[in-house]
């Protein structure tokens, strides 16, 4: 909902109004100082904060925009509609590093969804005080969860009234609840303050938006602005050479932590300043912040005045100065910070000009793959700069391949696909310079390029050179929607950025290669086909993982071994070609026990034995039955692998419990007992590894009755009518192979006895 909107459709100020009640009351039931809501956005899978509650806005601006796919708690609990709690710094590490790499402070916090019947709307969260654990903290989980629920119920009793409640503009930032601050900040001064008056330092407050409420006269020579100009201000407005990121982590931890932070700054030099000047004790300040329940309190002191302030305030005069001259030399004037160049916000452009590349760099940390990594581009880089469209190509051979495009005319960019180095083109000549290219409108393109293909009228390009330590990656497309411009400090930062870019895609390009070699390992090393017996038919299937290197560490094999069946699964931990290799030396084990006529526990010892003489650092799963093909009878032994599941001829089907011995390779004595089994004609035997039914924050047990009711649903094999056994198969695992995030890889293995005549 854009505040145009709310005007044209509703009330002024209902919707707001509803946020910064919903906030407030969820900061009261957690006892936290900071509170905000996410609303999601006409964007797809992009949350925005719409308010914000006990923070300045612009400290936390890498924080307004959130896509629901990223590992932070708010999108996750947006995507999962579930609470979280994170008590303190090292729960926040553990389970959300990004967020902790991003805000490194000592801090609890909570996040709600907010839900409309079926409709998520977005999410609550609250700061609080870092806690041992989260049950010892003052949270009404009742008050909590009824703020939630009562301001979902208000957005979709908002909606029946008008259009969808989304939310595209900027944080709209208050006070937290019970701030006596007035409005307007005018800075009364506080009882006591007459002896701050006085005070040699500088001395002043700041509201928890960042505004000044109280400036003693020391304080505002220190800081260059005549009091009356400096109340009631923003500290980066009033003051802009304070807005640099390292002052802002400093506050951002002062604001959050509610721990004192002493840092440095560098104030700028005036006109007259220098040798001779008076200026005697340089142009850097020591501040020290102190925050309280309703603010930060502030000390200023020049750097390397600190030790004399004392002597210099007990006798005043000493140097010969006029009284009402200041007390340390001349300081810097407000008419000398006219030629200092303000730090920016957000620009015209509706760009995070400070956008820090850190938040892209721990996006990165976890993409894998090449198309991972683009992800991440689209999802954090081109938000962040207005960004429409975007393009990612890849060098091979001399030739630059499409690996990634979103937002352009489809088909629009097929002919520029494979396209050489010698080719004249932006996005092969910013690769073949080094140099980025900007094009501020689509005119601009076309003269620069005359007769190159246009996919819009209107708009602006930047085209980024992907290179990694000075080898040439590729290259990237910003696609932007109306015609812009690019400040310097835009055109820097990108640069930088699509330098961060380009060392995740060559280190996917190295993880899609060892990929690459670790599955074709896995496919030479798994059986080709399964034996044909006239009274047993098997199935089996692998699917790897999508996770850059999850793959190599299941099989599956049927071993014809005298007049019986071996059928054999097993997992080995890892993945990777170490894994796939490790796989290949135990099935080859296992084979020649089988053949060798041994029983299944002496198959699983001698195998255990083997595995721990090889000392490859790693341990495997396996279970392993002799199926007499003729009677039916089985005996299986197991060694730390998930249970079998067995489906009687009358669809029933149940979880098998095996007694087993732990996982091969590593006790040597290991005993791993044997149990009587019987396949009836008709009856379908799965084995399968864990990938199949284990998924992040789910317990393995749902996952295999999961496995199980789908088992019991399918009908039964037959050879003649009905589905096979292999479309059995397919079936079990076809969730799994329409999964685009698959940690594990995946083993399958279906037997069932055909029935005589």
């Amino acid at each position: 909902m854009t505040e145009s909107a709310e005007s044209q459709h509703w009330a002024p100020g209902r919707l707001t109004a509803l946020l910064t009640g919903a906030v407030a009351e969820a900061m009261r039931a957690v006892g936290g100082h900071v509170g905000g809501v996410y609303l999601r956005s006409s964007t797809p899978g992009l949350l925005r904060l719409a308010v914000l509650a006990g923070l300045p806005g612009p400290l936390f601006r890498p924080w307004w925009r959130m896509h629901v796919d990223r590992p932070f708690p708010v999108a996750d609990a947006h995507r999962l509609g579930v609470e979280i709690q994170l008590a303190d710094p090292t729960e926040t590490m553990r389970r959300y590093p990004q967020l902790a790499a991003g805000l490194p402070f000592r801090f609890g916090s909570v996040y709600v969804p907010v839900v409309g019947a079926s409709t998520a709307y977005g999410v609550l969260s609250v700061v609080r005080p870092a806690t041992a654990d989260a049950s010892s903290a003052p949270l009404d989980r009742d008050r909590l969860t009824e703020a939630a629920q009562a301001l979902g119920a208000a957005l979709l009793e908002l909606e029946a009234d008008g259009p969808g409640v989304v939310w595209d503009g900027e944080p709209l930032c208050v006070p937290p609840p019970g701030d006596g601050a007035p409005e307007g900040g005018t800075g009364r001064v506080a009882p006591g303050d007459g002896a701050a008056e006085l005070l040699p330092d500088g001395v002043f407050t700041l509201d928890r938006l960042g505004r000044f409420r109280y400036v003693n006269p020391r304080a505002a020579l220190l800081l260059g602005r005549p009091r009356a100009e400096l109340l009631g201000q923003s500290l980066w407005h009033a003051v802009p050479w304070l807005e640099q990121p390292a002052y802002d982590d400093q506050l951002r931890g002062a604001l959050l932590s509610r721990d004192p932070v002493h840092f440095q700054v560098r104030r700028p030099q005036s006109p007259g300043a220098g040798p001779g000047s008076g200026e005697r004790y340089g142009d850097r300040l020591s501040l020290s912040v102190y925050p309280g329940p309703d603010g930060l309190t502030f000390t200023a002191v020049p750097v390397g005045r600190e030790a004399q302030a004392t002597t210099a305030a007990s006798h005043p005069g000493r140097d010969g100065r006029e009284d009402g001259a200041p007390p340390f030399g001349p300081l810097t004037a407000p008419a000398a910070l006219a030629d200092v160049p303000a730090a920016t916000g957000a620009s015209a452009n509706g760009t995070d000009s400070l956008y820090p590349p850190v938040i892209l760099a721990l996006a990165l940390s976890e993409a894998v793959t090449a198309r991972q990594v683009s992800a991440v581009v689209m999802q954090e880089l081109l938000p962040a700069f207005g960004g429409r469209r975007l393009a990612i190509y890849l060098l091979q051979d001399r030739h630059l391949y499409l690996a990634w495009e979103s937002g352009f005319p489809k088909g629009f960019l097929d002919p520029f696909d494979g396209v050489a180095l010698d080719v004249r083109l932006p996005g092969v000549e910013t690769l073949t310079t080094g140099r980025p290219l900007f094009f501020e409108s689509m005119q601009q393109l076309a003269a620069a390029y005359p007769g190159i293909a246009l996919d819009a009228e209107e708009g602006a390009r930047a085209f980024l050179p992907l290179i990694a330590s000075g080898r040439p990656v590729g290259s990237c497309i910003l696609g932007f929607d109306r015609p812009r411009g690019f400040s310097p400090q835009e055109r820097t930062v990108l640069t930088a950025l699509a330098g961060l870019v380009a060392q995740a895609l060559e280190r996917a390009q190295r993880y899609d290669t060892e990929a690459a070699l670790a599955r074709g390992l896995q496919a030479a090393l798994l059986p080709h086909r399964l034996p044909v017996h006239p009274r047993v038919e098997t199935a089996g299937r692998y699917l790897p993982g999508t996770q850059g290197m999850d793959v190599g560490g299941d099989w599956y094999d049927v071993v014809e071994a005298g007049d019986g069946l071996a059928l054999v699964i097993g997992d080995v931990q890892g993945h990777g070609v170490q894994a796939a290799a490790t796989m290949g030396q135990l099935r080859s084990a296992v084979r020649a026990f089988a053949l060798g006529g041994h029983p299944p526990e002496e198959v699983m010892s001698g195998t255990n034995r083997l595995l721990i003489d090889l000392d490859p650092g790693q341990f495997a799963s396996c279970c392993y039955i002799r199926l007499d093909p003729l009677t039916g009878a089985a005996r299986a032994a197991r060694a730390g692998h998930p249970q079998p599941l067995l489906r009687r001829p009358d669809g029933r089907t149940e979880v098998l419990d095996l007694p087993g011995g732990v996982v091969l390779g590593v006790a040597p004595d290991a005993v791993y007992p044997v149990v009587d089994l019987h396949l009836e004609p008709g009856a379908v035997l799965a084995l399968y590894t864990d990938g199949l039914v284990e998924r992040p924050g789910t317990d393995i047990d749902e996952g295999i009755e999961r496995l199980r009711a789908a088992l019991a649903r399918a009908a039964t094999p037959t050879r003649r009518t009905g589905p096979s056994l292999g479309g059995t198969a397919d079936l079990l695992i076809e969730e799994a192979r329409q999964a685009t995030d698959r940690p594990d890889d995946i083993a399958l293995l279906l037997t069932t006895r055909r029935a005589t005549r």
